[in-house]
């Protein structure tokens, strides 16, 4: 899907007998007198309202969420909707010096896939604007001429990520590298990720993390389906800093699976986690729905009271990343004096039709990993 919608405009389609209209400065003077009116207004509002500071606890409907990281859901809300709009038009720019980076690859081959890049990607200009990229799908080298990619593929010896194997079920397999030790590969994965996110801007200082990518295996290897990235420290305690899965796979339940092995990476280090923010538009919409789920099933399996606490220990979510989620499937409820969590019957309903699905799940004893203890000479990046 072409989703920033860039071509180049013809001669033909440009209206150059009309003057150019220039838009017009507004008066200063004006302005001041606007605001001060604004202002005057707020302040009649408030003292007319009888609001005052200190007082009974708020109603659910006088809740807001302050977080500036999110994006609180405005009236009716339609994932699917939401996700088909993001995914065939409109651009989920978020930094405006990227807009005017028109797209500079058309065509990504990956074994037996051909995608089309959504955003401009740094690669070195000799493989900009070549009509087909070849990519190798177990090393990431990338190739301009399909002869030097068919040679390269004929001596590549490579069949898996360059890492350790630490989970393996069924056709699943998760491979951990550390981007100080295979900077290469690192850097060509996040030369591919940034075709597909408009956010990202790291290329080539890749020794700061790790990196754990998922495949799919079959008689030629381990396939690369997705990745995600973490700091080796993080002050914020972000269990993830970029996550991808790839066009190919997705649609499939892939970004799910990604998102909880990165959770149980975090269960196995014993701390909360979160991703790092601003999540992008549709990392926002999968994590929402990741914790909506996760939290549902655990009230409703759980059945008497617990505290938000309880359930941040128990999911290693973050307490602001849980009531963020309660505010978007509108769980709290005000009564005798306190804040409830209350589940209504279409979130149930919801839940049970979720469950009669099958999906992919990560079984945490098939996880052979422990957290890695970095020394100072090891975070000293030169």
């Amino acid at each position: 899907f072409n989703k920033r919608l860039d071509e180049w405009v013809e001669q033909s389609r440009a209206r150059l007998d009309k003057p150019v209209v220039f838009p017009k400065k507004k008066n200063k003077a004006t302005q001041g007198g606007n605001h001060q009116s604004s202002r005057d207004k707020r302040r009649k509002t408030n003292v007319g309202g009888g609001v005052a500071t200190g007082a009974a606890p708020q109603t659910p409907d006088a809740i807001r969420h302050d977080d500036a990281a999110y994006t609180a859901p405005q009236g009716s809300f339609s994932k699917e909707k939401e996700l088909e709009k993001l995914r065939t038009g409109g651009s989920m720019t978020q930094s405006t010096s990227e807009i005017a980076r028109m797209k500079n690859l058309i065509i990504i081959e990956m074994g037996q896939f051909q995608v089309e890049p959504w955003y401009f990607s740094p690669y070195p200009i000799e493989f900009a604007y070549t009509p087909v990229l070849y990519i190798c799908e177990f090393c990431l080298c990338f190739y301009a001429n399909k002869t030097q990619y068919a040679r390269h593929r004929s001596k590549c010896m490579l069949q898996h990520p360059p890492g350790n194997e630490i989970y393996r079920k069924d056709d699943i397999s998760f491979f951990e590298i550390d981007g100080r030790r295979q900077k290469t590969y690192c850097r060509n994965l996040c030369l591919l990720s940034k075709c597909f996110l408009d956010h990202k801007t790291l290329y080539y200082d890749v020794d700061p993390f790790l990196f754990y990518i998922m495949t799919q295996r079959d008689e030629r290897g381990c396939h690369i389906i997705g990745y995600f990235s973490k700091e080796k420290e993080s002050a914020e305690n972000y269990n993830l800093a970029c996550i991808l899965t790839l066009p190919q796979y997705q649609r499939m339940g892939f970004g799910r699976v990604l998102i909880q092995f990165s959770y149980e990476l975090s269960k196995a280090e014993g701390k909360v986690g979160s991703p790092e923010k601003p999540l992008s538009d549709l990392g926002l919409l999968s994590y929402r729905t990741y914790w909506s789920e996760v939290l549902v099933d655990m009230l409703v399996m759980y059945g008497g009271e617990i505290s938000i606490d309880e359930l941040s220990q128990m999911t290693c979510f973050t307490v602001q990343d849980i009531m963020h989620a309660l505010f978007y499937l509108d769980a709290l409820r005000y009564y005798h004096g306190q804040h409830c969590i209350v589940l209504s019957e279409r979130v149930i309903e919801a839940h049970e039709r979720f469950k009669k699905k099958k999906h992919r799940k990560i079984d945490s004893s098939c996880l052979k990993w422990t957290p890695k203890v970095f020394t100072q000479a090891e975070l000293r990046y030169l």
